[in-house]
């Protein structure tokens, strides 16, 4: 797998933007990655030394749409905490 495959997107919201100065940054990953993958492709994609990668699956919400029920699509979150002085300057940017 492709590092750019693993790494779908980032996340950018509100809660984020507080982690992100605290040296943590959240991605939305492939479904089939795991930690050292994800550990791997933002080594590689960013150039910084990743040193924590929590990893977390995140379910489909029910909605409905006219008379019936569905779920939004599920999806897997990493938050990547980098070592002290390493920063991604596509968070810092926006």
């Amino acid at each position: 797998m492709n590092y750019n495959d693993i790494i779908i997107r980032p996340v950018v919201t509100e809660k984020t933007t507080y982690l992100s100065e605290q040296n943590k940054y959240v991605f939305q990953v492939a479904n089939s990655a795991n930690k050292d993958m994800v550990k791997k492709a933002v080594k590689e994609i960013f150039n910084v030394t990743p040193d924590r990668v929590n990893v977390i699956m995140m379910r489909g919400k029910k909605k409905r749409v006219r008379y019936q029920y569905g779920y939004t699509t599920a999806w897997k979150k990493a938050i990547v905490t980098l070592k002290a002085g390493d920063k991604i300057e596509l968070f810092e940017n926006q």
